[in-house]
């Protein structure tokens, strides 16, 4: 007997030395990019269903966070993340494991929504206070843009009179003289979608400044003097084409040629995408610089939502745009602390860097990263998940193989009122 024991003993040590072990099942990249994303929404959203999100969230700020009210950052984490994770939760139900962690975080989405705008929830949101509400407005209209039939259409009548009145209020701020016009013009943008009054000035003269503002090559300037910083990826292109978009779905018709201005934005966007893959280094790095730098992967918005919305530049195939986007998620997120005791998101670029704050940020702010997983709302047989992952710019060009080169680009479509 002892004999038998000692051999079965021998055998279970020596079968994984000889090849016999089962092989750890190798994660794809899409159940990589929907467990990051999962682990980045639970906590918001199964907190902010239940009316807890303002009870139980582990609230961090910037060293240098001025006197505004710290609730606030409840409404940042909520439309933030919400923003990035819209097009995930369009997609229809399925049986796959991802599939019912996407339908939970869209029944925690849908009753958090509600609660938002609810004056008798304990989580109904700081609309009435200071100037930062219309930021952060602006990205929970954007979430019910880029989620409109699962998101926006689902809501109780109450509830989006509710939201419409909110909206409509934030009009009381007279926005800063740079990209913050864009947080009126789609909060503006989306009430007329819906069929809702809007302010048409307000839409119309963050169009005419953008068209002001931008310096070339798909850079714009955030406000009359251009600052070197992510305003472009952060604001600029995204919430350009979706005022855009919105006025068209809308049927406006004012001085403004909206099908003209969307389909010039799109190049300049797409030129954009294209400078920020060749951002993206061989070991999955990009350049860290300018304020709001804490935002992470928001910086990459653009890059992600020409493949979300199929409008990758044929410059930039899906295989690369995907595993260059996948090496930067690894880089930034494994092993590092970016996440605190109660799973919220730290402050800081990778891990917890608080210096790199800004005056206004606090850890709600940081949601913004979510902005990149928009692919997400591409089905699991999409192209972009599908293709065989291909090297990157910066790959072929640092290890010597032919790359495509880059040139200057320029605006070829003319605009002219309509009358």
């Amino acid at each position: 007997m002892k004999k038998i024991s000692l051999l079965l003993l021998v055998v279970l040590f020596f079968l994984p030395q000889m090849g016999f072990a089962k092989k750890k099942v190798q994660q794809s990249d899409r159940e990589y990019w929907s467990a990051l994303a999962y682990k980045m929404a639970k906590p918001i959203l199964e907190n902010m269903a239940k009316g807890k999100l303002q009870k139980n969230m582990q609230i961090e700020v910037s060293p240098s966070f001025d006197n505004r009210d710290k609730r606030v950052t409840y409404m940042e984490c909520f439309g933030r993340l919400m923003a990035g994770i819209a097009p995930w939760l369009s997609l229809p139900d399925d049986g796959t494991a991802e599939g019912k962690q996407r339908a939970q975080l869209r029944q925690w989405a849908l009753a958090s929504y509600k609660n938002a705008v609810d004056p008798k929830s304990p989580d109904y949101l700081l609309w009435r206070k200071e100037g930062q509400p219309l930021v952060d407005a602006a990205y929970i209209a954007e979430s019910l843009i880029r989620g409109y039939d699962a998101l926006w259409l689902p809501l109780d009548d109450v509830t989006k009179k509710r939201y419409i009145e909110e909206f409509t209020q934030l009009r009381r701020i007279d926005p800063p003289y740079t990209n913050w016009l864009l947080f009126s013009s789609t909060i503006e943008s989306f009430l007329a979608k819906v069929g809702a009054p809007y302010d048409q000035f307000r839409v119309n003269t963050a169009i005419r400044k953008c068209e002001e503002w931008y310096v070339g090559d798909g850079w714009y300037s955030d406000g009359p003097t251009f600052a070197f910083d992510y305003y472009s990826s952060f604001v600029f292109h995204p919430m350009y084409l979706e005022t855009l978009q919105n006025m068209i779905d809308a049927n406006a018709r004012t001085r403004l040629d909206y099908k003209q201005y969307k389909a010039r934005e799109l190049k300049r966007a797409q030129k954009f995408a294209i400078i920020l893959e060749r951002f993206i280094s061989p070991e999955g790095t990009f350049p860290v610089f300018g304020r709001s730098i804490p935002y992470r992967m928001a910086c990459m918005q653009p890059l992600a939502m020409m493949a979300w919305q199929k409008q990758l530049p044929e410059e930039l195939s899906n295989g690369q745009v995907r595993a260059a986007l996948t090496k930067v998620l690894h880089r930034m997120f494994d092993g590092q602390e970016n996440f605190n005791e109660k799973g919220y998101l730290t402050i800081g670029f990778v891990g917890r860097q608080a210096n790199v704050s800004d005056w206004y940020t606090n850890n709600g702010s940081l949601y913004m990263t979510s902005l990149a997983f928009m692919p997400l709302g591409l089905s699991a047989s999409d192209p972009f998940w599908t293709a065989q992952a291909e090297e990157w710019t910066q790959v072929k060009a640092w290890n010597g193989k032919p790359f495509p080169k880059d040139h200057v680009w320029r605006d070829k479509i003319k605009i002219y009122d309509l009358f």
